[in-house]
């Protein structure tokens, strides 16, 4: 049948691998290109006299051959995909038309019904690749990029929460994954980390980890509660490491689900040591730290320019004169940048007296923000002098993080500091 704009396209992966590809143009539609170009390992000349500056890098750093020059009859040799970008039609039409010539599929960035291929709306998820094309076929309302970057993106979204189950039906792969779940805010989890959630048979959680989530877990999911309630009822490590190697060992696929990151005061890697001992296959998904996500959410930047320049996260849950603490408080005293304070509710008096005994002033500003980024977060404003007796009357209790340092007085409505 004769082609017109409504004719569907045939949509197929092109395997773009070591085999040459002709871009002309190096404004933007070049440079939203490109990485998935080169993504796929295709070789690719880009001619173009003015390139923007990220292509320009690219060509620098030897990812690209940038021919600096206009585009001339002939460019498109050996090609086996081209793509006509150009902010002038005419150099356009020329190109797609040299295209047609060599049959080489081309697609025209200009007027998309002029070129032999189309770029679809494309998202990958887990190994999956969505590409989605609309066409004016069947009544509908012309080829709509809009639409198709919108149905893209409702799918990745989906796939990427594991509300679309795509490998529901896959082989599931025994092991175990150390997921962060972040500050507590069931939306400031991982895409990684929600996916691996859905996709579990059992899930180890923890109190802080976001709890909200485990709603959303099919009822064949089996969820245990290894939580560590702060100076109460507790796990102990060894029964939760035994718990992760039971489950891997009998063919389950495990999430052990941790608030913050793992390997930030999570015992991340005693649990993976031991499940590497045992044989079993250990997956490590990072997560938002409550160290600098707790301030961020209180309006508290852990640094800021003129102010602040470095940034200490510390655990308080030993006492400065306890023999077991591993950390130099008077050095800490001495720097001039932010402390990050995390399990310190119990001993903020005395970590606040080491601080001030070995020169950190009693006026510094502090901030305890209690159940960060949670509907029941709180700030509690005060000084170094005066923070023991301030969280004390307040009736501060964990989770909270302690932020200790100038940034604390920074206003987000105020100027830059230069």
């Amino acid at each position: 049948m004769p082609e017109t704009s409504a004719t569907p396209a045939y949509p197929v992966g092109l395997r773009l691998a070591g085999r040459r590809v002709v871009l002309v143009g190096g404004g933007t539609v070049a440079q939203r290109r490109l990485p998935a170009l080169l993504a796929a390992g295709a070789e690719v000349t880009l001619v173009a006299p003015r390139v923007t500056p990220s292509v320009e890098a690219m060509a620098a750093g030897g990812e690209i051959t940038w021919e600096r020059r206009a585009w001339r009859e002939g460019d498109l040799a050996d090609a086996w995909y081209a793509i006509a970008a150009t902010d002038d039609p005419t150099v356009n039409a020329a190109v797609t038309a040299e295209a047609e010539a060599r049959r080489v599929w081309c697609v025209r960035a200009d007027d998309a019904d002029e070129g032999t291929a189309w770029t679809p709306a494309t998202g990958r998820s887990d190994g999956i690749t969505v590409a989605v094309l609309t066409s004016g076929v069947h009544g509908a309302a012309g080829r709509d990029p809009r639409r198709a970057a919108a149905i893209r993106d409702a799918i990745v979204a989906r796939l990427g929460d594991g509300s679309l189950a795509a490998g529901a039906h896959g082989p599931r792969r025994a092991g175990v994954a150390l997921v962060g779940g972040g500050p507590g805010d069931p939306d400031l989890i991982t895409v990684r980390g929600r996916r691996l959630l859905a996709q579990a048979d059992v899930v180890v959680a923890d109190r802080l980890g976001p709890r909200d989530l485990l709603a959303e877990l099919p009822p064949h999911v089996e969820v245990i509660d290894a939580a560590k309630i702060p100076y109460g009822r507790a796990m102990a490590q060894e029964a939760i490491n035994a718990v992760l190697v039971e489950h891997a060992k009998a063919g389950r696929s495990v999430v052990r689900l941790k608030g913050g990151d793992p390997f930030v005061f999570g015992r991340g890697m005693e649990e993976a040591q031991q499940l590497a001992a045992e044989g079993i296959e250990v997956t490590v998904v990072p997560g938002i730290s409550s160290s600098i996500s707790v301030p961020g959410s209180a309006g508290i930047p852990v640094t800021h320019r003129g102010v602040a320049h470095e940034f200490t996260v510390v655990s308080g849950h030993v006492a400065p004169d306890d023999p077991r603490s591993l950390v130099d408080w008077p050095a800490l005293a001495r720097l001039r940048g932010t402390l990050v304070l995390l399990m310190a509710v119990e001993n903020l008096g005395a970590i606040a007296a080491t601080l001030r005994a070995h020169g950190r002033p009693d006026d510094t500003p502090v901030a305890v923000v209690q159940e960060g980024t949670m509907a029941t977060e709180r700030r509690v404003d005060a000084t170094l002098a005066t923070v023991a007796d301030r969280a004390a009357a307040e009736g501060v209790r964990p989770p909270a993080v302690v932020v200790i340092g100038d940034v604390v007085a920074v206003n987000p409505r105020q100027d830059d500091a230069e």
